[in-house]
């Protein structure tokens, strides 16, 4: 069937699959695995690796070391949902060439067992009172058994939280306050392990006593990509539709890829509000039925061009069709069985943890109010896999109608789509590392400075293909001076980027304010989010990470705008982000911080969203932004007031209302509305 793709990627990111993220060394391990494993000896481990890098059995080799050379009695591994805890089922790790196999008994596998989590909590009782070493169960089942033991019951055990992301750091999520135990008495060693590297509803997961007790090791996910075999290209974008998404989704669904289409919340606006119909209209869109497969219970569809397409429907709440439906999809026989199914529909189900590699197409029906849940879907269609060198993630969003109500939740869906897609842009790219200029710095060994090689004179950007980083010279860049600030800038930028690409006002008024001056959003919208976020750190680290944060999302957004329009050769595909890094380097006499604050970071999507929302609608959306829109609160007044001070301290004087540059009379404009402010207040 030949369709028209209408979505048009917002993000497209290629790699030069040069295979060495599945190469193993001599102990079997692949380097994000032997990353982890030299930080086997630290008590608390924090692992931030995508999804198919290989966690699970990176945990085995840590768990292993630390049961057989470190002391520690027992592992409990923890993951979220009993399908997981397949993920660590027996390996003959000595095959690779490691000194163990990675062995756990079936009474042991609790996420196999039958009964509810209250019954598995003296399963676990009887555990630690034995000699087994190796447990797997739930988060639930694991946070029965806190409430009912206490933390001192796990003295002198690992403990293995898989999908970590599900903690967070307030009194409302029992497996974080368990957690906190647990390292306030500080007799366990914790391996914590997520593929998110940042939580949907910015919320910590850590409080910053306890994250500071954990080493991380990071494996981005440019280098897991990088260092594929077969995929070579990884889009994202996002598609807008009028009507009932189920009419339209062959402008997005080519039935010639493995794809899993996320049908929308039965409580969204997207849904129909009848689940099991919209998966019957996918059904009809896509051919004519024929029956249902006895043995799979897959659905059987025969496309106009006479294919046979095979269809699991995870919708179908009846017990009996989904049971035999999910025990198909994880027969481990078809593994590697491109020709097994299809197509699968999905509603809650097939996301973390889900294991397809032929999955090349993840398609969301309707907004998914996390980042989180969202990196995991397009993790979906991340792994290697023969014949599939391009994988892509579509959003379909409901376009905005006449009434007001379901304009502003259309431009609520619109902005949070933008701002998954702004975001996973930063997770995708290689690491910035940034550095003030300074006539002293030389070359760095293992990085490339391109044509000329490293200029003493020039800002230089270079690039090391094997670790997917740049390193960046910026003139008047602000350095962290605290270990804290430090870390932030070398761990938590996308953290940082997530709350700004967040935040609604900053984020309505890159895209449809056009009288706005970049640096109020740059300076004083980051600015807050940051003093918000770290209320710990000195003003001179605020600005430090300040400054490294919109750099790096500022120059992912002109490396895309100067990239390489043309991919007539391999290569240029593979090089065009950092091509694109490298000219608008050389585009402007010197790389500076004024000129990175100077770059609006929304104009980029705009362009994008422009290109994929009907004219109408974009006007409506730009009328109900505008229509609510305040020119200027106390709040801001008042930081461009300090920014004014600032200003005043560096010139001599203080800005001018007449100015011809916008930023300096923008913080004119805060002086004199702080000074009204003041008149009116003495005047009442």
């Amino acid at each position: 069937m030949t369709t028209e793709n209408k979505s048009i990627p917002s993000v497209s990111v290629s790699y030069t699959r040069n295979g060495t993220s599945i190469k193993a060394n001599s102990l079997g391990m692949r380097p994000m695995q032997e990353r982890a494993y030299s930080k086997r000896g630290e008590q608390y481990l924090l692992i931030k690796s995508p999804p198919a890098s290989g966690k699970s059995r990176a945990l085995m080799f840590i768990a292993l070391d630390k049961l057989r050379n470190q002391g520690l009695r027992q592992a409990l591994i923890v993951v979220p949902e009993k399908s997981i805890g397949s993920s660590f089922a027996d390996e003959k790790l000595t095959v690779g060439g490691f000194w163990a196999n990675w062995t756990v008994k079936p009474q042991w596998n609790l996420c196999n067992a039958p009964g509810t989590d209250g019954g598995k909590v003296t399963a676990v009782r009887t555990f630690l009172e034995g000699a087994d070493q190796v447990l797997v169960c739930t988060h639930a089942t694991f946070r029965f058994a806190m409430d009912k033991f206490g933390a001192e019951a796990f003295d002198g055990r690992l403990i293995a939280i898989d999908e970590f992301h599900h903690v967070a750091a307030n009194p409302n999520n029992k497996l974080g306050q368990h957690l906190g135990d647990l390292i306030a008495r500080d007799r366990v060693h914790v391996v914590a392990m997520t593929g998110s590297y940042f939580r949907g509803d910015a919320e910590a997961i850590l409080f910053p006593q306890d994250e500071a007790k954990f080493e991380t090791v990071t494996y981005t996910y440019y280098e897991q990509l990088n260092g594929y075999e077969h995929l070579k290209q990884l889009d994202i974008g996002y598609c807008f539709y009028s009507g009932s998404y189920t009419d339209d989704i062959l402008k997005v669904l080519n039935p010639a890829e493995k794809t899993i289409i996320h049908i929308p919340n039965v409580n969204s606006r997207e849904s129909t509000q009848d689940k099991l119909k919209e998966v019957e209209h996918i059904v009809q869109e896509l051919g004519e039925w024929k029956g249902t497969d006895p043995a799979t219970g897959f659905q059987l569809v025969r496309t106009p061009e006479g294919r046979l397409l095979r269809i699991a429907d995870l919708v179908d709440d009846d017990p009996a069709k989904r049971d035999r439906v999910t025990t198909a999809l994880k027969d481990p026989a078809q593994k590697n069985n491109r020709d097994h199914v299809d197509i699968i529909i999905a509603l809650g189900m097939a996301k973390e943890g889900f294991d397809w590699i032929w999955c090349e197409h993840a398609l969301t029906v309707g907004y998914r109010s996390s980042l989180t849940e969202i990196v995991q879907i397009i993790g979906r269609a991340t792994r290697d896999a023969p014949g599939k060198p391009r994988a892509r993630f579509t959003n379909l969003i409901a376009e905005p109608d006449a009434s007001e109500q379901a304009v502003a939740e259309a431009v609520n869906d619109t902005l949070k789509a933008i701002a998954a897609s702004l975001l996973m842009e930063q997770v995708l790219a290689p690491r910035f590392e940034f550095k003030p200029k300074n006539p002293d710095l030389g070359p760095t060994p293992g990085f490339d400075y391109g044509e000329g090689g490293y200029d003493p004179s020039k800002c230089n950007v270079g690039f090391n293909e094997d670790t997917g980083r740049f390193q960046i010279e910026i003139a008047g860049l602000a350095e962290p001076k605290s270990p804290e600030a430090a870390r932030i800038c070398q761990e938590d930028l996308n953290e940082v980027i997530a709350a700004f690409v967040q935040d609604k006002p900053s984020i309505e008024r890159g895209l449809f304010d056009p009288e706005l001056v970049p640096e109020e959003l740059t300076q004083l919208r980051m600015g807050k989010i940051i003093k918000d976020r770290y209320p710990e750190l000195d003003e001179a680290d605020q600005e430090a990470v300040r400054q490294h944060a919109i750099a790096a999302l500022n120059l992912t957004q002109k490396a895309k705008e100067f990239a390489s329009g043309d991919d007539d050769g391999e290569k240029t595909a593979n090089t065009a982000f950092v091509d694109g890094v490298r000219k608008y380097a050389l585009s402007v006499t010197e790389l500076d911080i004024d000129l990175i604050d100077q770059i609006n970071p929304f104009g980029e999507a705009y362009a994008i969203l422009a290109k994929t929302m009907s004219e109408e609608s974009l006007r409506q959306v730009q009328a109900a932004i505008n229509a609510r829109r305040v020119n200027l609160t106390p709040e801001e007044a008042r930081e461009l007031a300090r920014r004014a001070l600032k200003f005043k301290q560096e010139r001599g004087r203080l800005p001018s209302i007449t100015a011809p540059d916008p930023w300096e009379k923008r913080m004119a404009e805060g002086v004199a509305f702080l000074a009204r402010m003041r008149r009116e207040a003495a005047n009442a």
